[in-house]
């Protein structure tokens, strides 16, 4: 894989301070080294998918004030809020200024990793390979229960009043995905329908919505006859009363897939990334307004990105994803 160039885009969230020049990052392009999918920034050479820190301990980075981003959402002012006890407790074990940045689309968010002005942030589903083989994020943690257990599943919802009551009511309807680099949105649904004897874009028409809130929205608007989202997202929409369940039908439900991703990029400097997993690792969400919006959730579990996010990996290549900037659409 080639190095790639990104379209830039305003990040008027940071501050110049947190900017680091793209020139420093071409000077840590390797010349020759194992690297798998990564791109040329980045070696793999102990094969475990993800990039290694740089040899060089000069281009270690420890700054002053981490920037964190959570995964694209509907409505960021929101999110700033909700994260704020984490970000409290992330700043107080490291010992560092966080700031939270509200991200655009999974584009933006990459590209800012990858060019140095993104320090931690967690990567929704689809995304993560990318951000892991373009911007050299680093997966270490998910969201969890005491027992372990963590993920969410593909759930395809119609209008309540709607005539489609199973996957092949589907045939000539408009069906909403979310956007083409989303697993449960898009990639999930025309890796795994075919096998159910449903094909998108053969057998129903695919309109992309932007978003699992915007597809679910539309289904209970009737703009679209039904939608593929994420269980983790529709149950928080419900939560926050944005749809009556009563609206809506679900007709189909995946297994469980992994859930968003928590990352480091892989220069931070190591005595860094102790303390920022220590964060993670420690974080009570009882009583927090992140474990209110996140039911059933209990702390971060640690996980491996070569291990935990195979699944995804192989319903992307079914889908002939490749991992380029220009795949990696809003």
């Amino acid at each position: 894989m080639t190095s790639m160039t990104f379209r830039k885009r305003p990040l008027a969230l940071l501050s110049a301070a947190a900017l680091l020049p793209l020139a420093l990052l071409s000077t840590q392009a390797y010349a020759e080294c194992e690297r798998g999918d990564l791109d040329t920034l980045y070696c793999d050479e102990n094969g475990d998918m993800v990039a290694d820190r740089p040899a060089d301990e000069a281009q270690w980075l420890n700054p002053d004030t981490l920037i964190f981003a959570y995964t694209p959402v509907e409505d960021p002012a929101i999110y700033s809020d909700i994260w704020q006890p984490f970000i409290d407790h992330l700043s107080e074990v490291t010992g560092r200024n966080v700031r939270f940045f509200a991200v655009q689309s999974n584009a933006a968010q990459v590209e800012a990793m990858r060019s140095g002005r993104l320090h931690i942030a967690g990567f929704s589903t689809g995304p993560t390979p990318f951000a892991v083989n373009l911007a050299g994020a680093v997966p270490f943690a998910l969201m969890g229960s005491d027992s372990g257990q963590f993920g969410y599943t593909l759930q395809l919802f119609t209008h309540a009043d709607s005539d489609i009551h199973e996957l092949a009511d589907l045939k000539g309807k408009r069906v909403a995905h979310t956007s083409p680099t989303s697993n449960s949105g898009n990639l999930a649904p025309r890796a795994l329908l075919p096998e159910l004897g449903i094909t998108p874009d053969e057998d129903y028409e695919v309109v992309y919505s932007g978003s699992h809130d915007q597809s679910m929205l539309g289904v209970v608007a009737r703009d679209y006859d039904a939608a593929p989202v994420a269980s983790e997202v529709v149950d928080r929409m419900a939560a926050r009363g944005l749809y009556d369940t009563e609206d809506v039908r679900l007709i189909y439900e995946s297994d469980r897939f992994p859930t968003t991703s928590y990352n480091y990029a892989y220069n931070l400097h190591p005595d860094l990334v102790e303390k920022i997993e220590e964060a993670f690792f420690s974080f009570d969400f009882q009583g927090t307004e992140l474990g209110e919006e996140f039911e059933g959730v209990e702390k971060f579990i640690p996980i491996n990105y070569k291990d935990n996010w195979q699944v995804i990996r192989t319903i992307q290549t079914a889908n002939g994803v490749r991992y380029t900037p220009e795949n990696l659409e809003e």
